[in-house]
């Protein structure tokens, strides 16, 4: 064999080596890559952010459905939890209308907050309501029981109710749920050792009644009653906590609550800690709310300012 054949099947050898070794560097950075995107993930998806009407309450008593509706679509919101049907300050509204205004703005109804006496007193009414909607979620943001009856048997007779509003929900294709605040992680007053909240998952019937939880609240309840960590809930049972809230607080000792309520992305809860250890990230719909912010200033924009501002920072929270 002449030396040039040589040299060529040499050259051959190693422009394959170098091949191989571009490939599997190429490869290494494309998983790399996949890896950085995939940590840098959305912690909630684009399609599943939605707001809390009451944290605009004075601008839908002010301004009225279609003007807010315009707003929020404006700012890339796609989804609306209800607090009420009325306009108030701008005059009556049927559900039929707000409907159709969802529909004009691209919106999607992902729940609505009724009293309990709502429920107790025309059931079918408030679940005709939904249906008109189109959401699949109706519930209640009311504590279980009165003060006086915090008790293991208080919680286990609200659990027998919300089974009921649960199986007259479910028998419309619907699903009933319940917003916590702070108080239902305390401890029973008659049981210093039971937990209500864990009397009231125990005690409910897991298909029919499903749970929003509130975070914030959550870790306001985790500092006035320590011993438990909010996602261990959520981790443990995904499937009942299709809606969350996503008000963000800040650290304040002087506050009994432990924190004050500010705009997403302006407080310190760890969101970021939260969704990245949720096992069941993305089924979840992301609600932000926050209740001081009718008090933002300057005013205009106040509040809708607060929403724009809150939701660019649910955007741009990543793993």
């Amino acid at each position: 064999m002449s030396s040039n054949e040589l040299n060529r099947r040499g050259f051959l050898r190693v422009a394959a080596a170098g091949t191989t070794v571009a490939v599997s560097a190429g490869t290494l950075a494309g998983a790399l890559a996949t890896s950085a995107g995939a940590a840098e993930a959305q912690l909630i998806p684009p399609g599943k952010i939605g707001i809390q009407l009451f944290t605009i309450r004075d601008k839908v008593s002010q301004l009225g459905f279609r003007r807010v509706f315009e707003e929020l679509s404006r700012m890339g919101y796609q989804e609306i939890e209800f607090a009420g049907y009325s306009q108030n300050q701008v005059g009556p509204i049927t559900v039929p209308e707000i409907r159709q205004l969802l529909d004009d703005f691209g919106l999607r109804a992902v729940g609505s907050h009724i009293g309990l006496n709502g429920f107790r007193n025309n059931m079918e009414l408030e679940l005709d309501r939904a249906e008109i909607l189109g959401t699949k979620h109706i519930g209640t943001a009311n504590e279980p029981v009165t003060p006086a009856n915090r008790t293991v048997a208080g919680y286990q007779a609200a659990a027998a109710e919300f089974n009921a509003f649960g199986a007259a929900a479910a028998a419309r294709g619907l699903r009933w749920y319940h917003h916590n605040h702070a108080n239902e992680f305390g401890f029973a007053s008659d049981d210093p050792n039971v937990r209500l909240y864990d009397v009231l998952l125990a005690e409910t019937d897991p298909k029919l009644v499903y749970l929003e939880l509130d975070i914030y609240w959550a870790f306001v309840g985790q500092y006035r009653f320590p011993g438990f960590d909010p996602i261990d809930y959520v981790n443990a049972q995904p499937h009942r906590y299709p809606l969350f809230h996503v008000k963000d607080g800040d650290s304040n000792t002087a506050n009994p609550n432990g924190y004050d309520i500010v705009e997403f992305g302006a407080g310190d809860l760890p969101y970021r800690e939260f969704f990245s250890a949720l096992r069941s990230r993305g089924m979840h719909h992301g609600i932000w709310e926050q209740d001081t912010a009718p008090n933002t200033q300057p005013n205009p924009p106040g509040s809708l300012g607060a929403a724009e501002r809150s939701y660019q920072a649910l955007r741009n929270l990543r793993a």
